[in-house]
């Protein structure tokens, strides 16, 4: 078959074009229920009708689509049978058409020019797909030798059989009108229903704010599952060489502990990821730091805190950014030195909260980069809020740091 035959058919076996023909052919619904209302609209025969349907509805039509929500419905149909393949919500995003209600009079203006168009297209549409149909069964029955007297149409008193090669053209004629139309009512819908300025500015804030989101749980998960994987780690190989059975009962309890709790941050996490779950319980914030100190501890490290200030009474952000950074830090302590003192310093003052973790440089420096993502962290989750941190040697030792202003949260 000719490739030019090819693509001139090729519409035909799309699922989208007798979608679009569908969509099409509800608009005369419309028009024919309001014509019953009109004494008189059906009784003549012929193409009159058809103009009586695609004109009586449209005062209403004009009403309807001063209505905010008729946009969100006119939007969600055209999304699902003028658009090809599937409809997810990226599919939906990617279709160029909107599904929220009007939030200005212009708005409104496009979704009832919208709302005539349909009509105007859908009726004459609707009238072809009756009518042409007839008339390939009129030249159908004129070539078997039947002379036809269709109400409408050109009546055909001496038929002949060559009638029988004009009946295809009819059906052809429809195929092709109906392609035509439902194209151009696609992209109709795309510039009368299409997204605002606003609100693809607020659909790429939504999808930025779900990408921050998931990137947050990404960092979240890193520095619980990971403190908990370094203090077991570590708990495990110093009771396994301590040889004591009480120093490997601690060592269990800390495990213990430390699981349950990376078990808690876990669940969290996978309940944020599910929409439709209920609202976990609140993150850990700095009046749970004491959680972390004791942690690292029972690894094995003297850990020395500096505590000073109202902990207690930090904004929720600050609290809970605070304690993941110093997670982060004793994580990265006990992972790259080993159990070696540490000291911890958080003070809460007027206008900032300031976060310190230092220990001694292991007697092997870290290669570069060797901190991984989680100082990154640390530093991202600073930069967030406003702040700043600081990580890497400091006078023989290794300081991690930060500065969290406060003023502007309260």
């Amino acid at each position: 078959m000719p490739s030019s035959l090819l693509a001139v058919l090729r519409p035909l076996s799309r699922a989208v074009t007798y979608t679009r023909w569908l969509h099409l052919l509800i608009t005369s619904v419309a028009g024919i229920v309001t014509g019953f209302l009109y004494e008189g609209t059906f009784r003549t025969g012929g193409w009159l009708p058809w103009l009586w349907i695609a004109v009586l509805p449209a005062p209403l039509l004009v009403l309807a689509g001063l209505i905010p929500v008729v946009r969100r419905v006119e939007g969600l149909q055209a999304q699902l049978l003028l658009t090809p393949g599937p409809h997810g919500l990226e599919a939906r995003a990617a279709s160029g058409i909107a599904t929220t209600p009007s939030g200005s009079w212009s708005e409104r203006g496009r979704t009832a020019v919208w709302l005539l168009l349909r009509l105007a297209v859908g009726v004459a549409l609707s009238a072809l797909t009756v009518q042409l149909p007839i008339l390939a069964g009129a030249f159908t029955m004129a070539a078997a030798g039947h002379p036809t007297r269709l109400e409408g149409l050109p009546a055909i008193e001496e038929p002949h059989w060559w009638y029988g090669l004009l009946a295809p053209l009819p059906l052809v004629l429809l195929s092709a009108v109906a392609v035509g139309a439902g194209s151009l009512t696609a992209g109709a819908a795309r510039r009368l229903l299409g997204t605002s300025a606003a609100e693809r500015l607020a659909e790429l804030e939504a999808r930025t704010e779900r990408m921050l989101q998931h990137n947050r749980l990404a960092q979240e998960l890193h520095d619980s599952i990971g403190h908990a994987l370094t203090v077991t780690v570590v708990q495990a190989g110093a009771a396994r060489t301590a040889g004591s059975p009480e120093f490997t009962e601690r060592a269990l309890a800390a495990i213990e502990g430390t699981g349950r709790q990376a078990l808690v941050d876990l669940e969290r996490a996978l309940r944020l990821l599910r929409e439709d779950a209920p609202r976990p319980a609140d993150r850990p914030t700095l009046t749970d730091a004491e959680l972390l100190l004791e942690s690292a501890r029972a690894a094995g490290s003297t850990v020395r805190a500096e505590l000073s200030g109202p902990l207690d009474t930090l904004p929720g952000p600050v609290s809970r950014e605070g304690y993941r950074m110093v997670q982060e830090a004793l994580t990265n302590v006990l992972r790259h030195a080993g159990p070696v003192p540490v000291s911890v310093r958080m003070a809460a003052g007027a206008d900032a909260l300031e976060l310190e973790v230092r220990n001694p440089l292991p007697a092997i420096p870290l290669a570069p980069g060797a901190g991984g993502r989680g100082l990154r962290g640390v530093r991202e989750r600073a930069a967030l809020l406003g702040g700043e941190a600081e990580t890497g040697p400091d006078g023989g030792e290794w300081r991690v740091s930060a500065r969290l202003p406060l003023r502007q949260l309260r």
